[in-house]
């Protein structure tokens, strides 16, 4: 079998039948989301004036903002108080997620992003490009603004990875020539890497000790690679209303993902050479077969095994922290992830 893997309330109410959605967790942090908005309204006065109305249409509140989210959670420390350096982080984090989405809706070919146009499909690839880059260049304008370098040095630390992930996922894009550890390594550096930041971000700057700062981005990086298996098998197995962003582009733009390593490994020979004919753009993509291929052949429930694997890691990782604030509600996001990708079983 392929296995990409080594193998606000003071407290979270009880429930026996919890809402297992992104939207129930972060219902703690209504305050913070709040000033978040507020705060990323307010950089678009640091845009130049012919550009605003492009910063603007990138920068909206439809999205589940699980980066800025992570961070608010790992800083929690049990009082209502608005932390305004975890704002700035948050806003910091989410920037740079926003303009690694623009990046990969170019590469993708993407029609929609959020139930609307990409910005490529709205002002063109080229600026798009451009967009992106100014994105990106706030956020660290914006790490720049705290009283120690630590803040800006793990920040282009990670905005660095990030753009290698992206990199070499471009560079493996068209071949079959990408391995397991190809795999997982892009994962890590493209999305991994940011969920890992915003912990550390979140965690830091609220003053835990060392080693719950390290525990917490540890955790971090396992559930952001959880994620990003889950957004792969989103692209074969979600609802494009629900999901609200275009489905199949991992086979089109030639994308190896999990799901379709899986699908390989059970197809017979004939099939994989033209499955990989596709990958390589040899031949026309076959989304309708291939996703029929990967319900016969159980690669959902594959892949799922493999989330729940990453997500046990994850949480071993706090396991000596059950008594610090951020730990419950934290690994709870385990618990919504695992119910996300239940919704999404045939």
């Amino acid at each position: 079998m392929f296995n990409p893997f080594m193998a606000v309330s003071p407290t979270v109410p009880a429930d026996p039948s919890p809402d297992l959605s992104f939207s129930s967790v972060f219902g703690l942090l209504k305050p913070q989301m709040s000033e978040l908005d507020c705060f990323l309204r307010l950089q678009l006065e640091a845009f130049e004036p012919e550009i605003r109305s492009m910063v603007d249409y990138c920068i909206d509140t439809s999205g589940k903002r699980i980066r800025p989210a992570l961070v608010f959670l790992s800083g929690w420390r049990n009082e209502p108080v608005v932390s305004p350096d975890l704002i700035k982080a948050a806003a910091v984090v989410e920037l740079v997620h926003l303009a690694t989405l623009v990046h990969d809706d170019i590469m993708d070919s993407a029609e929609l992003r959020r139930n609307r146009r990409t910005a490529a499909r709205e002002y063109g690839a080229a600026a798009a490009v451009l967009l992106g880059d100014a994105l990106f260049s706030h956020a660290l304008n914006l790490s720049t603004q705290f009283p120690t370098t630590e803040v800006c040095r793990a920040v282009s630390d990670s905005m660095r990875k990030v753009c290698a992930g992206e990199i070499v996922q471009t560079l493996r894009r068209g071949t079959t020539n990408v391995t397991a550890d190809d795999y997982r390594r892009i994962i890590d550096l493209k999305t991994a890497e940011l969920f890992h930041l915003s912990c550390y971000l979140g965690s830091h700057l609220a003053g835990y000790s060392e080693s719950f700062v390290s525990a917490t981005s540890r955790f971090a990086r396992r559930l952001g690679s959880a994620y990003q298996v889950y957004d792969d098998l989103a692209d074969f197995f979600g609802n494009e209303q629900q999901i609200g962003k275009t489905l199949g582009t991992d086979l089109a733009s030639g994308k190896l993902t999990l799901p379709l390593f899986a699908l390989s490994a059970r197809l017979p020979e004939p099939s994989r050479v033209q499955l990989f004919e596709e990958i390589q753009g040899r031949r026309p993509p076959d989304f309708a077969e291939r996703l029929g291929q990967m319900k016969e052949l159980g690669v959902f429930q594959i892949v799922e095994a493999e989330i729940g694997q990453e997500l046990a890691v994850g949480e071993a990782e706090l396991a000596l922290h059950a008594g610090e604030p951020p730990t419950a509600r934290l690994l709870r996001l385990t618990d919504v992830l695992r119910g996300q990708v239940a919704r999404l079983k045939p």
